[in-house]
């Protein structure tokens, strides 16, 4: 096995997910190892697009999207994905100022009501 190749074990610990979510990811076809019996390798293929699934994860990114996204390069390749990254991000970064916005006022609600109460049993 050449040195830029993980097993399935290391990529598990490598990116810290687990075993039935690398598999899940390869079922989606998000991933896909060479295989050598039922022992799978990745390469560096493999191992750039999960760095990019696990960063579209962390930014808020559905699957499904980060999938439609990865598409984009085997198909029209790095211009076409990164415009499309643009866009996926403006959209993102809306939604999650949105989430922002309800979180701050959830937060200020429920402050408001705690020292309400707060101040009812000092009474």
């Amino acid at each position: 096995m050449p040195e830029q190749q993980m097993t399935f074990k290391e990529m598990c610990a490598h990116f810290d997910v687990t075993p039935r979510t690398l598999r899940y990811y390869e079922y989606i076809e998000l991933l896909q190892p060479q295989r050598e019996g039922r022992t799978r390798f990745y390469g560096p293929r493999e191992k750039a697009r999960m760095k990019l699934i696990m960063r579209g994860r962390k930014f808020g990114f559905s699957l499904e999207d980060i999938r439609q996204w990865l598409m984009i390069y085997e198909h029209e390749g790095t211009t076409a994905q990164m415009e499309a990254w643009i866009i996926m991000a403006d959209g993102q970064l809306a939604e999650l100022a949105e989430q922002r916005k309800q979180l701050e006022e959830a937060m200020a609600e429920l402050k408001k009501l705690r020292d309400d109460t707060a101040q009812s049993l000092d009474a």
